[in-house]
């Protein structure tokens, strides 16, 4: 079903995935300027590259339009961002990719995995990959931003201190918790061997979009209200009706 909607919505922003050849493999890096900032980019740009072989490139919601960011994520082979909601983008990834998340300081990865659930959705065929932030001196927090850009000051000392002192945001609710916030909108600068290690032992092998297929197809949903009424005719003639409202997505699919 996200498959569909994908290509639906693809169709609608009249969008067209570009025929390419094997060589045009590339890897796609979520660049954002405001906050949660990759902030030594450019290496890590570099750093991808050299390790698998693809030119790399960047998108950015603060400078280009949905559609063009769609158009080119549609032809990646990785596509590499912060946690975010823009990791929503990974539902257009082409079958065989990968999504590679990565975590601020203190951000456990299993207490987020929106986008990992997307990815192991039957039929999505996405490899998914967490790195996680370990090293505290190459994370940058904005404690005197407002609260819901992070920042503490307006909390008790005691609690600012805890805060800054933890290692690990504990489990809460979404999402106005001050201790996660802070930590979420964190720059980071990404250790490079550290995240070379985790994708090489995530992925295995390169990704490869030529040898996977879909797995499952989208069927009509079930029939609603479906009746069956007999009726005699006459002494040797009987009457069967059988009536049902079709499935509700039959609309949306080319049957």
């Amino acid at each position: 079903e996200i498959r569909q909607f994908a290509s639906n919505m693809m169709e609608r922003l009249n969008i067209t995935k570009e025929s390419r050849d094997g060589n045009d493999d590339y890897i796609v890096v979520f660049s954002r300027s405001a906050n949660r900032l990759i902030l030594n980019e450019a290496e890590l740009l570099l750093a991808l590259a050299q390790e698998f072989q693809m030119r790399t490139v960047t998108v950015s919601l603060e400078e280009q339009s949905f559609a063009s960011i769609v158009q080119v994520i549609s032809g990646a082979s990785m596509l590499v961002s912060m946690h975010g909601a823009q990791l929503i983008t990974s539902m257009f990834l082409p079958r065989g990719a990968a999504v590679v998340e990565l975590y601020p300081f203190a951000v456990d990865p299993e207490h987020y995995t929106p986008y990992k659930t997307l990815a192991s959705l039957p039929g999505m065929d996405i490899q998914y990959i967490a790195w996680r932030n370990n090293v505290e001196e190459n994370s940058v927090a904005y404690p005197e931003r407002p609260w819901d850009q992070g920042g503490i000051s307006h909390l008790e000392k005691e609690e600012q201190e805890r805060i800054v002192n933890s290692r690990e945001v504990p489990r809460h609710l979404c999402c106005r918790n001050p201790e996660w916030l802070y930590r979420i909108y964190q720059d980071t600068i990404v250790d490079i061997p550290s995240l070379l290690e985790v994708l090489r032992e995530g992925l295995k092998a390169k990704p490869n979009l030529k040898k996977t297929k879909a797995a499952s197809t989208v069927h009509p949903g079930r029939v609603r209200e479906p009746k069956c009424q007999t009726s005699v005719q006459a002494t040797n003639e009987a009457k069967l009706s059988v009536s049902w409202q079709i499935p509700w997505n039959l609309k949306y699919l080319k049957v």
